[in-house]
């Protein structure tokens, strides 16, 4: 083989080897940073077992929330029409936290305990997040639902 044709091949070959271990970072990268969200009963089926982090989608348990008088650590109750699941979080609250209203809480699962490390509250009664809309339709198909619930007011 020519040597100008042998220095070519090397180096394509180079090229080629260099942007596959780019897409490879790249997807690893993208795959580590994803966060699933799951209702109380969809976590409680089982589906949260392949995910280390996650968000949990619902609303908050009537009477469920207890404060430490010592601390920033509250646990409450979230729930869905099908399950429901602990949730301890350390740090401050969104203002807008409150019983029977819906909540997304981002974290890892402690044997049944849910550890959150990020609380966000929905913005008024009417509005739901289109994930956790479709979240819990899923979780919820062949049950009685009210579809009015379900519908986003327009704005």
């Amino acid at each position: 083989m020519n040597p100008t044709r042998k220095r070519r091949l090397t180096i394509v070959l180079l090229v080629i080897a260099a942007a596959a271990v780019a897409i490879g970072l790249t997807v690893f990268a993208l795959q580590q940073n994803m966060n699933y969200l799951l209702t109380p009963s969809q976590v409680q089926s089982g589906e949260a077992t392949r995910y280390k982090t996650f968000r949990l989608g619902g609303m908050v348990k009537a009477g469920s929330i207890q404060r430490s008088s010592d601390s920033l650590k509250v646990t409450f109750t979230v729930i869905d029409a099908g399950g429901a699941m602990p949730v301890e979080y350390i740090g401050i609250l969104p203002d807008l936290f409150r019983d029977n209203q819906s909540v997304i809480a981002t974290g890892h699962m402690d044997n049944a305990r849910f550890i959150a490390t990020e609380v966000l509250a929905k913005h008024d009664e009417t509005y739901m997040p289109k994930e956790l809309k479709d979240a819990m339709a899923k979780a919820h198909e062949g049950k009685q639902v009210n579809e009015a619930a379900l519908q986003d007011k327009p704005q």
